[in-house]
């Protein structure tokens, strides 16, 4: 199987895999009252090629395809949660939580890694160059600033939560992507010019980002409004899935194509379904109940399977450094946002807890960074950190998330009982 991934049989028998052990460990999880994205996570990084050996390198290496995939079913869904009439109750609390919880995670981050790379550099035996660390804290701390709401919707999915916190998270991580897009666009244009690489200066930085978050709305409002417009009288389910499903690649083709932000414009595209569909639940019941749970094993099973234990050895200290700063940051971030906003109490107490997550537009950016040569210097200091403490903050998310939407009273579901081995499976 290892040997021969060009075999069919072999791809469809690691995707059995990937679902068949993805599926026990979610049952597993929820055995001992853990969100079943850990254990799908969990199972991943065992399944993890230097590992056990199980699903090969090079399947791993070649899904992006597939994670893709999940990402368009996973931000469609997030911005269907973004409905217009709740946003407005809690619109000036998500807006300060936001700007204020991502740069000073940004700058935390930032400023620890700058006085603590030669630290780890001397004792740590990590060789990092001098000259190389503002432009790598630089970098690092900008991709501190966005989160994945992809754990929080997993969990508001599976416990069925509702109410003002769950919104907030959802709401903070939607827009968290277009204000790390902003500060990595800065940030990378400070940090070739550190690196002696400038073709520009911090003005063309600061209008790049501008122009690429509005044409990747722009594109997502299209492609909304074209679903919408093509499918208002068809009342067949699956010609609808077609549809659904048809626009969403499209739109995400479209936006990767024009170098745009593919994770925003299908955001922005199931936002505009949400606000402007006369039936909304017809265009996200169906997406949900037949296909949100493959989507969900698959696409966080694949993320554990992303972290190699060696990397993340290598880099660890800075991913300790990073992990610590970054959530004191959040932390921080919503509580004086709260404060500023008015927010009721268990907003301004719960709501960071649902932030940790990362991943997805994330790694996307360490990738492309790694893809740069203007970056060769420290690209792969930056992928390791990104890997390690994405796949950490994916696993310990989506606990934090649970046990803050449970004691914020908004889990409807209740918890799950413990129930005897023999009836897991």
């Amino acid at each position: 199987m290892v040997e021969n991934l060009s075999s069919q049989f072999n791809v469809i028998l690691i995707f059995g895999i990937i679902l068949i052990a993805g599926y026990l460990a979610g049952r597993l999880a929820n055995f001992f009252k853990l969100p079943k994205i850990t254990g799908y996570i969990t199972i991943g990084i065992l399944l993890e090629p230097s590992f056990l050996g199980i699903v090969p390198e090079k399947f791993i290496e070649n899904s992006n395809s597939i994670s893709n995939f999940a990402l368009c079913i996973i931000t469609y869904a997030i911005g269907g949660s973004l409905q217009f009439s709740r946003l407005r109750k809690l619109g000036k609390t998500i807006l300060c939580m936001t700007l204020l919880e991502a740069e000073i995670a940004f700058f935390m981050v930032f400023l620890g890694l700058l006085f603590a790379l030669p630290l780890i550099s001397q004792y740590a035996g990590v060789p990092i160059k001098p000259e190389y660390y503002l432009p790598l804290a630089l970098l690092a701390g900008a991709l501190a600033s966005p989160t994945d709401p992809t754990a929080a919707l997993a969990v508001k999915e599976e416990y069925k939560a509702e109410g003002p916190v769950t919104t907030t998270i959802l709401g903070i991580a939607a827009f968290d992507d277009a204000t790390g897009i902003i500060n990595f666009s800065i940030a990378s244009a400070i940090g070739i010019m550190f690196l002696g690489k400038s073709s520009g200066g911090i003005s063309s930085a600061l209008i790049h980002p501008a122009v690429l978050i509005s044409l990747s709305v722009l594109t997502g409002g299209v492609f909304g409004g074209f679903l919408l417009k093509i499918a208002e009288r068809v009342k067949d389910k699956g010609v609808l899935i077609v549809l659904i499903f048809g626009s969403l690649f499209a739109c995400f083709g479209i936006a990767q194509m024009l170098g745009l932000d593919e994770l925003l414009s299908t955001m922005v595209l199931g936002c505009v379904i949400s606000n402007f569909a006369k039936d909304r639940d017809k265009f996200f019941i169906s997406v949900r109940d037949y296909f949100e749970e493959i989507i969900f094993v698959i696409f966080f099973v694949l993320a554990g399977a992303h972290l190699n234990l060696m990397v993340l050895k290598n880099s660890l200290w800075i991913v300790v450094v990073f992990v610590i700063l970054r959530a004191l940051g959040k932390f921080i971030g919503t509580f004086l946002g709260g404060m500023i906003s008015d927010a009721p109490a268990k907003v301004k107490k719960y709501t960071a807890f649902g932030l940790i997550p990362q991943g997805g537009i994330v790694v996307g950016l360490a990738l492309l960074v790694r893809q740069d040569p203007k970056f060769s210097e420290i690209s792969l200091f930056l992928l390791n950190i990104v890997l390690g403490t994405t796949v950490f903050h994916e696993f310990i998310g989506p606990l934090l998330a649970k046990r803050a939407l449970k004691k914020a009273g908004e889990i409807t579901r209740g918890t799950i009982k413990k129930q005897p081995l023999s009836r897991l499976f």
